[in-house]
């Protein structure tokens, strides 16, 4: 009883709220009995309160992995708020900030630290918190765990094996999109108990669901006319940066103030555009899926998507983003067929070609020295044309089938600057202290200002673990004598030899990746099937999300409304005619032969016409390469199909 006093205490004199919502209370009790816990809340119904609330209870820092900065940023300015001590470690901050956060966190002076997954490869960050004690780890939007879900992030697998080195006893997992499957998944990486998961309702009954069939060429005015019935701000949701930029010029044209929003921007235009949205100086974002996982406006009245989205766990989200303040909100999608292809092109794009594969297997090979492999990511990202999230996600399979383990990351190069005089910095210690600094003096190369550490000759000649290295430059650092840089970032890993040497690996793997292209086009097809119910739309959602509870008929729906879709082509995507496919395809072949010294693959082929993004591509101009994109409307399975008539006669 004591407890739950000083819970509701807390809730009230620090965070001004009168009353939980629904599994906000059974979460943080959990928690502190010691119990890990998984809830799954819809978006905006308080799942941050639940780490926030916890941690100013706890004896030690919380540490919360976020998967956007942006996120980060607003979650920080919302603690500090409530007098909160709070912080993150991430690119933003300077080298001065980076240790003011680092020395109020071993003074204990920090409650909770917000940091990126991809912050646990830094080498310096891992021997600075390894130092610390932690109460609980905290992972935000926690669905990125699991394979089986949207937005998988390889490196967030590795979340339990840090969980265990840095020994955590609490985790807390929070996500508002996970289906029966992901939610098994997220709870056996992390040991939780089916008991300790909270899962309140998924059903909004604030939301009303469109499915409104529109041709291509009628999209734009529709979209004008529907805008224009609405009262206040929304969210328009588009594939690709180009169709932002248009979209968004088109509803200014038509006296809507509307501004793009995608990850080709640059970060301070992001930041400007979130805050001009959230003030209410901009009624229409037209954004990209970059756009929305930061944003928390709990006045933004609809959301309307002018093309498809890429699943129902992406829709969920986006539509999600709607009505966070419990007044009706419009959630509209402007459905046909003309951009699924688009969709299914990224999924194709993110599968690594069976030679691909056998290139990175065969570096490890050729590489592995002392039972270790160094990996340099972006550059094998080019060495085996395969794209750098496919390609960490083979570096997780690899783990699985127990092939390589991680050993640990550090970055290749360091270099830094003196602020003071080096010979009166090096004066203020002595002995073997002394001797160490003036060794890591010594094996650096200085060019005028700035000198680059040789970490490999420090070794051989004094003997020194690279960790006190890394300590004692970060010392240095921390007393504002230097000031330094790292990067160039190589991940260690010791290689199973004889695992490595299975003649059936490379096809093992190639499996695995067609098997998930296989699920990810299902899942589009799945999100189709979805748009075309003839029941209930908010109802089928929310079974989707492993909801029993939601009524079996909204009445707040286009399908409720006796509005049934069914979504169509605005016009047959045309293929190319053989003379004009022969012309460019040979023109391809012979330049990425004058290139690499190799014919194209089949896949190669296919991903040029449909204009999809490969690293082979980016590397040689071929985007340039007359009829590049050729094919861009036609779906990749054609695509394929019709491609493979045409190489057997080129080769």
């Amino acid at each position: 009883m004591d407890q739950q006093h000083s819970l509701h205490a807390s809730l009230q004199h620090t965070f001004a709220f009168d009353a939980f919502r629904e599994g906000q209370e059974q979460t943080i009790t959990q928690l502190l009995a010691g119990q890990s816990t998984l809830s799954i809340f819809p978006t905006g119904a308080g799942k941050s309160l639940c780490y926030q609330l916890t941690a100013i209870h706890l004896p030690h820092l919380t540490l919360v992995v976020s998967p956007l900065l942006a996120l980060m940023k607003d979650q920080l300015a919302f603690l500090k708020s409530k007098g909160i001590a709070a912080a993150s470690i991430d690119s933003t901050l300077t080298p001065q900030e980076n240790q003011a956060v680092m020395g109020d966190i071993r003074q204990g002076k920090i409650k909770i630290l917000m940091v990126s997954v991809e912050r646990f490869k830094n080498e310096r960050f891992r021997e600075f918190i390894s130092g610390v004690e932690i109460s609980m780890l905290v992972v935000d939007e926690a669905h990125c765990i699991s394979e089986w879900g949207h937005n998988f992030r390889p490196d967030y697998l590795k979340l339990p094996q840090y969980c265990r080195d840095l020994g955590i006893p609490l985790v807390l997992l929070l996500t508002a999109t996970a289906t029966r499957k992901v939610k098994k998944d997220m709870a056996k990486r992390f040991a939780i108990a089916p008991e300790h998961i909270v899962q309140t309702g998924f059903y909004r009954d604030n939301l009303d669901l469109t499915i409104l069939p529109v041709t291509s060429q009628a999209k734009g005015a529709t979209l004008v006319e529907l805008i224009k019935q609405q009262q206040g701000s929304g969210i328009v949701y588009v594939t690709l940066q180009q169709s932002a930029e248009q979209v968004a010029c088109y509803l200014s044209q038509h006296q809507i103030s509307a501004t793009a929003y995608h990850a080709g921007l640059d970060n301070d235009i992001r930041h400007n555009i979130q805050s001009d949205f959230m003030a209410g100086k901009i009624q229409v974002v037209v954004a990209t899926i970059a756009f929305g996982m930061g944003i928390d406006k709990a006045d933004v009245r609809f959301v309307m998507h002018y093309d498809l989205p890429k699943s129902i766990e992406n829709y969920s989200q986006e539509i999600g983003r709607a009505g966070r303040d419990g007044l009706r909100s419009s959630c509209i999608t402007l459905a046909n067929l003309d951009g699924i292809n688009t969709v299914e092109n990224f999924v194709y794009g993110d599968t690594p070609e069976q030679e691909g594969i056998a290139k990175v297997v065969d570096n490890i090979r050729h590489e592995v020295a002392n039972g270790q492999w160094e990996l340099q990511i972006n550059s094998l990202s080019n060495d085996a044309n395969i794209r750098l999230l496919p390609l960490k996600t083979l570096l997780v399979q690899l783990e699985l089938h127990q092939v390589i383990k991680p050993l640990y990351a550090y970055f290749a190069e360091y270099r830094y600057k003196f602020l003071q005089d080096s010979d009166a910095v090096l004066g203020q210690f002595s002995g073997e202290r002394q001797q160490f600094l003036k060794a890591i003096v010594d094996h650096t190369q200085f060019k005028k200002i700035w000198g680059s550490l040789d970490i490999e000759s420090l070794y051989q000649q004094y003997g020194c673990e690279r960790s006190r290295v890394v300590a004692a430059l970060d010392y240095l650092q921390a007393q504002g004598a230097i000031v330094l840089e790292s990067k160039k970032i190589t991940e260690v890993f010791a290689v199973n030899e004889a695992a490595l040497s299975q003649p059936e690996l490379v096809q093992t793997l190639s499996d695995y990746f067609l098997d998930k292209e296989e699920k990810e086009i299902q899942r589009i097809a799945a999100l189709i099937r979805f748009f075309e119910l003839d029941r209930c739309l908010t109802a089928n959602l929310a079974r989707y999300f492993d909801d029993q509870n939601a009524p079996e008929q909204c009445g707040h729906c286009s399908v409720c409304r006796g509005q049934v879709a069914t979504l169509a082509y605005s016009s047959q995507p045309q293929m190319p005619d053989d003379t004009h496919l022969n012309s460019v395809l040979s023109g391809f072949k012979q330049h990425i032969e004058t290139k690499t010294k190799q014919p194209p693959s089949l896949g190669t082929y296919c991903r040029f016409l449909a204009g999809i993004s490969i690293p082979l591509f980016s590397r040689n101009k071929v985007r340039q390469l007359d009829g590049f994109g050729c094919c861009e409307q036609v779906r990749f399975q054609t695509i394929k199909e019709k491609v493979t008539d045409i190489v057997t006669g080129l080769t």
